[in-house]
């Protein structure tokens, strides 16, 4: 949706900081969706809870191509942001399932292929087809596609062998931890500010850096490069110092996000903002990593959890740029604002580490 803001604003005649509101719903629905879709799983075998989440993502999808007005759309956003969190952590088991013992972490990574994928090529691809066909165009290309997915599941998608069923005390017992819940603080308040950033990239490379609309797909494909470094860079970063890991991704957002408002001034400098909010994508995997380290036990619903966590970003990143916006700071004072919640998640780090500290 990011790339589609200035032209949705121009369907719906509504300001760029009321249509992110779309980004926020779809975020807002993974967060509500991922409790709720885990616990689903306790009555649904894996395969069969894969396809019943796809086709809620593909029954939403269509409802935003049919949609009469913004209000139906908004709602749309909503629903289809319900199987997000729950339908990567169960993709991630059947592709498991699937592979020899020894290459189960090659087809899991192929899932997280697909993601930087999408950003890398899906997102560009969708502001193109806005700008040229229409902001329907974009959502009949994702029904027909996950569509296709659907179908293609549907006809390979293996049970998946010595299935146990999801135990409800196990799934919430981690939730008894203080540091699961700092952790997932840490995503929820430290990642907001990539999104405030990120979600308005499209109306400040039209309005501050003052460059033609064909800019923003570019730009787009900029920030999925960024996205890839990101990915390999937590990871590889958490594999060798682990938990420190996060302390340098949230310092290094703190000072792209206080650069970002000079930065994004000139062709060169937005670019280089752009490839490092999406370099700041490297907090996911280490959280995630953080996260299975410390629980014992409830990989499912603390995998969704952390998902949720970010997406909950996702939602107060757009919404607290709008308020800086609306409150005559400029576009580009989402920087800032996304510097502050960069600061907050080091807070948060720095009492984690203390409180583990005191621990052992």
């Amino acid at each position: 949706m990011m790339g589609l803001i200035s032209t949705l604003s121009s369907a719906f005649q509504k300001p760029e900081t009321s249509v992110a509101h779309l980004i926020s719903a779809y975020a807002i629905g993974v967060v509500v969706g991922a409790p709720f879709m885990v616990f689903v799983g306790v009555y649904l075998k894996k395969r069969k809870l894969i396809l019943v989440l796809l086709g809620l993502y593909v029954c939403a999808n269509a409802l935003s191509l049919m949609a009469p007005n913004y209000e139906t759309l908004l709602l749309s956003r909503l629903l289809a942001g319900f199987p997000h969190a729950a339908y990567f952590g169960v993709a991630a088991m059947v592709a498991a399932s699937m592979a020899p013992f020894n290459k189960r972490g090659k087809a899991v990574s192929r899932i997280l292929l697909g993601v930087t994928a999408a950003i890398l090529i899906g997102a560009p691809g969708a502001t193109y087809l806005g700008q040229v066909f229409g902001w329907r165009s974009v959502f009949a290309g994702i029904t027909i596609f996950s569509l296709t997915s659907l179908i293609l599941l549907y006809h390979n998608a293996p049970e998946v062998e010595d299935e146990r069923r999801l135990n409800v005390k196990d799934e919430l017992m981690p939730f008894t931890r203080l540091q699961i819940w700092l952790a997932l603080a840490i995503g929820a308040f430290g990642f907001c500010g990539m999104f405030g950033a990120y979600s308005y990239l499209a109306p400040i490379i039209l309005n501050v850096t003052k460059l033609d609309a064909s800019w923003i797909a570019p730009m787009l494909v900029l920030f999925g490069v960024g996205t890839m470094i990101g990915n390999f860079a937590g990871g590889w970063l958490y594999d060798r110092i682990k938990f420190a890991a996060v302390k340098y991704i949230m310092l290094f957002s703190f000072v792209a996000l206080f650069a970002f408002p000079v930065l994004s001034q000139t062709l060169m400098g937005i670019s280089l903002a752009t490839v490092s909010l999406g370099c700041m994508v490297a907090l996911a995997p280490a959280l995630q990593m953080r996260l299975m380290d410390i629980s014992k036990h409830g990989q499912s619903l603390v995998a969704a959890s952390n998902h949720a966590a970010l997406n909950l970003a996702n939602a107060l990143g757009p919404w607290l740029g709008g308020l800086a916006i609306n409150a005559g700071l400029g576009w580009t004072s989402t920087g800032y604002v996304g510097a502050s919640m960069a600061f907050v998640g080091c807070l948060i780090y720095w009492l984690s580490e203390r409180l583990e500290s005191k621990a052992e």
